[in-house]
């Protein structure tokens, strides 16, 4: 049983997590404490909504096993060791879960909700003196290279006991299946956005916090993400600038689209807008757009998300040629590994590629003449 619960108050544009007991309602400090830190820190509110549920998982777990805190961070080695392995199978066999399900959370999942505690322990380990340092997280120096160039190295605290890492396999579209959905789409504002997304590889939170007033260069058909707070909950991430630049023919849509709908639009800033109903010209929000993907694919059978629509993005770039450290940079990652795993290798592509640079590079090592 779930011991305790995340309460989400919005003030404004932001959004506050509280962890409580389930018990009495009363607030855990140590854990909010820790959720302000992650708020100042800019986290996205997504981001911090995680770590408190996360928290509250762990906490259940704690209680379960009648253990604090304090507690863990005074096991020897191998004990605290085996608890936080321990916790991992906990997650994994869903037992965090209030709802019965047939399946718990993935590995990878599970092992998100372990780093999440451990960056708590850490904000404990500076804010408590009574608490000395995890003893199963070792330390190893990351080094990297920023986007000009300069290289830097950073400490990272690694544990080791992680759940094996699953499959990551990106899931993509194809051209022929995003012009199928732009055929299927019963208005322009769908279609500019599907279009969008294709071309620029933004996050869907970060397209959504668009406005046409402020992030669109129409000379330049170039359109920017701004890191700040929307009504709509959009956010960029990584507090990010970027710029993507329009094709021609969806830059023509992109103008007939406020065109279209000038008389909604000159309610808000924002570009992309409820167009029916009592809440028509507020600012699209994320469900509404997963809402519409969904209906889209009882039409024709494809299913589709926003971040298929990155990978497509990611995808297409790789094939005419980019540098991965363009993609990257385009993607908003911070680091190439990231950008890595978005773009879909085939062995075939793979093999095809080979006899090109064998061809090119034809008797290389003179093997013909060991015959």
């Amino acid at each position: 049983m779930n011991c305790y619960y995340v309460e989400t108050q919005k003030e404004g544009l932001r959004t506050f997590y509280t962890v409580r007991c389930r018990l009495d309602g009363k607030e855990v400090p140590a854990a909010n404490q820790f959720l302000m830190h992650k708020l100042r820190e800019s986290c996205s509110p997504n981001t911090v909504k995680r770590f408190a549920f996360s928290i509250s998982y762990y906490l259940s777990y704690l209680e379960e096993k009648h253990l604090t805190v304090g507690l863990v961070f005074g096991m020897a080695y191998d004990r605290q060791h085996a608890h936080f392995i321990e916790f991992l199978h906990w997650l994994r066999a869903g037992k965090h879960i209030l709802e019965p399900r047939k399946r718990g959370p993935n590995n990878s999942t599970c092992n998100t909700y372990l780093q999440d505690i451990f960056g708590w322990y850490q904000f404990l380990e500076l804010e408590n003196e009574q608490f000395q340092n995890l003893k199963v997280l070792s330390s190893h120096v990351v080094t990297f290279t920023n986007s000009i160039g300069i290289r830097f190295s950073v400490a990272r605290k690694t544990f080791k006991g992680y759940l094996p890492e699953d499959e990551h396999i990106g899931r993509t579209i194809e051209q022929d299946q995003i012009l199928m959905l732009l055929l299927h789409c019963t208005n322009v504002r769908d279609q500019l956005l599907l279009l969008l997304l294709a071309e620029t590889g933004f996050r869907i939170g970060e397209m959504l916090g668009i406005r046409y007033t402020r992030d669109v260069d129409y000379e330049n058909r170039t359109i920017s993400v701004r890191f700040r707070e929307n009504w709509n909950g959009a956010r960029a991430k990584n507090a990010e600038h970027r710029r993507a630049k329009l094709s021609e023919e969806t830059f023509e849509v992109f103008q007939f689209y406020l065109s279209e709908y000038r008389e909604l639009l000159k309610k808000t800033e924002y570009l992309f807008v409820i167009l029916t109903g009592e809440d028509s010209g507020k600012p699209l929000k994320v469900n509404t757009v997963y809402a519409m993907l969904r209906r889209l694919e009882v039409k024709t059978g494809i299913k589709a998300t926003p971040h298929m629509l990155r990978h497509y993005f990611a995808n297409e770039r790789r094939r005419d040629g980019w540098d991965l450290f363009l993609i990257s940079k385009a993607l908003g990652h911070r680091q190439i590994a990231t950008t890595e795993k978005y773009l879909d290798v085939g062995s075939d592509e793979l093999a095809e590629a080979a006899e090109q640079y064998y061809q090119k590079h034809k008797g290389m090592f003179m093997a013909d003449r060991l015959l």
